[in-house]
């Protein structure tokens, strides 16, 4: 359910197909870094980790000459710097490119370093599939079981012209129509939201749910209010309370299906979120000039 202000309102409704009957929940998840203990910590920074059933945040506080490592990455993974002034150094055996901030890089599979130039905020997105760090997660108790709403993990095709180092500029006007800045990779599909000043208008909201994947929010400045309401199915021990978290930043959320949720930012000044989807969406992909790289990274089917 979206306000007609909302370009969400303009998505195609997706194709009926048979669905299989809902016969657990799985629980939402929150993890505020701002106030918890983080997994790994050194004189150059601290990182904090957490995860939904198909993806792994990492969150680095990174201070000038940390250096981020990782070896025999199975897939493609996705670095955000919210921070203009950070500046990082990301090089792999076949290539050294500086990444300045306020930006969303893709980096390849396989071996790769980041060398924090300029001191600021780090948040690197990874795949399920790079085991090694899902056993650091602060929640990775929370998947021994598997959330049995969503399918197991189908990476989208590689790119048109190789992997290799990819990234973007958040500084890009809004355009009427078009929902935030997207991006999508093999892996990982990234609405950079646009900025809102001050809270949001209660009575302008966007309930809605997702059949079969995740949502995953990160709020990187301001506070946010998450509303998650669980629907009734005929079995009623399985029904669960509303929820109404509030979230100050730096935090991730993620929002399981079928549960109908809303954000809502709640300070006087800016805020802003990112919301994440792994694999990427469909939906979203069908919509011409949405995704801002789709040139680079065909859909499914696509040849």
């Amino acid at each position: 359910m979206y306000h007609a202000s909302d370009p969400r309102s303009a998505l195609a409704s997706p194709e009926t197909k048979k669905k299989q009957p809902v016969v657990a929940f799985h629980e939402e998840q929150y993890a505020k870094f701002y106030e918890t203990e983080p997994q790994e910590r050194d004189d150059k920074g601290a990182t904090w980790y957490a995860r939904g059933q198909n993806f792994i945040i990492a969150y680095t506080d990174a201070m000038a000459g940390a250096v981020l490592v990782r070896k025999n990455q199975p897939d493609e993974y996705i670095v955000i710097l919210p921070d203009a002034d950070t500046v990082l150094e990301i090089a792999t055996p076949d290539e050294t490119k500086t990444v300045n901030g306020y930006s969303v890089t893709i980096v390849p599979p396989g071996e790769s370093t980041i060398t924090v130039v300029k001191a600021g905020k780090v948040h690197r997105m990874f795949s399920s599939f790079s085991q090694d760090l899902a056993g650091k997660c602060s929640n990775a108790s929370a998947y021994i079981n598997p959330d049995p709403n969503v399918p197991p993990l189908e990476l989208w095709p590689e790119p048109k012209d190789g992997f290799r180092i990819r990234s973007y500029s958040l500084d890009i006007p809004q355009e009427q129509g078009r929902f935030g800045r997207i991006f999508r990779c093999t892996t990982f599909m990234v609405n950079y939201l646009d900025p809102k000043i001050g809270p949001r208008d209660p009575r302008i909201m966007s309930p809605h749910h997702h059949d079969d994947f995740e949502q995953c929010s990160l709020a990187v400045q301001g506070s946010f209010i998450h509303h998650v309401r669980w629907p009734w199915t005929t079995d009623s021990t399985i029904w669960r309370e509303d929820r109404h978290e509030l979230c100050h930043s730096p935090s991730f959320t993620v929002i399981p299906p079928p549960s109908i949720h809303t954000s809502q930012a709640m300070d006087p000044v800016m805020s802003q979120l990112i919301d994440v989807f792994c694999p990427p969406r469909v939906d979203f992909s069908l919509k011409p000039g949405w995704v801002l790289n789709a040139d680079e990274y065909p859909m499914p089917g696509e040849k």
